[in-house]
């Protein structure tokens, strides 16, 4: 398929041909969903932490004698069915696991399908190349702000900035941004490119992504 190639200016001067398995797929919510999950759930750090009774505060030594006190028989303090006693079957961070495995080929194809819906709602643009005199925020700014419609100005997370490894110099230029993010095609992440409003491509970022695609057929 074919759309419009911008320079850095926001000017159309022509068309680029896309590969239409990355940016023609037709969107299915519930594979977006089973990846994102998937994704959010592994970052997941486990943080609820119980002690049992060998972790818990107190002595070792027996309560009382075991007989002839008329009392039930009693080991130990630590003992779980103690006041302040370990805690039995409780959360224990080095036990939980909230990984959720998904195949690298379905995270591609929910890459495309993402690509694919911003393109068809106008919130993708290709650019030809970013030139900055000095990699400055100021100037990297300038240009950004020119793909961010007017609606959108006043919301954070507005561009999402996808470019080729021979340009990571411009990702420190786009580092304090709070409206925008850079990263290499490479390293695309799934919840960023759905929590950012618009995409913005680099042209030679392209094949990058292809070769991506390619390795999981």
């Amino acid at each position: 398929m074919k759309t419009n190639l911008y320079n850095q200016k926001k000017e159309n001067i022509g068309t680029i041909e896309l590969n239409d398995k990355i940016f023609n797929v037709s969107f299915n919510a519930d594979s977006v969903s089973q990846v994102v999950r998937s994704i959010l759930s592994s970052r997941r750090q486990p943080i609820a932490h119980t002690k049992d009774r060998g972790e818990v505060r107190g002595g070792g030594r027996k309560p009382w004698v075991q007989k002839g006190t008329g009392r039930a028989r009693a080991g130990s303090i630590r003992s779980p069915i103690w006041r302040h006693g370990g805690i039995t079957f409780g959360p224990r961070q080095n036990e939980e696991n909230y990984n959720r495995k998904v195949n690298q080929k379905l995270k591609n194809k929910t890459l495309a399908m993402l690509l694919s819906q911003k393109l068809k709602d106008s919130e993708l643009f290709i650019i030809d190349e970013i030139k900055l005199p000095a990699n400055k925020t100021k100037e990297m700014a300038k240009i950004v702000s020119l793909f961010i419609p007017t609606k959108s100005k006043k919301t954070n997370k507005s561009i999402y900035l996808i470019l080729d490894d021979a340009n990571k110099s411009l990702i420190k230029a786009t580092r304090n941004l709070p409206f925008a993010f850079a990263t290499t095609a490479s390293s695309i992440d799934l919840i960023d490119l759905l929590n950012y409003k618009n995409v913005v491509i680099l042209q030679t970022a392209i094949p990058i992504l292809e070769q991506k695609f390619s390795k999981n057929k």
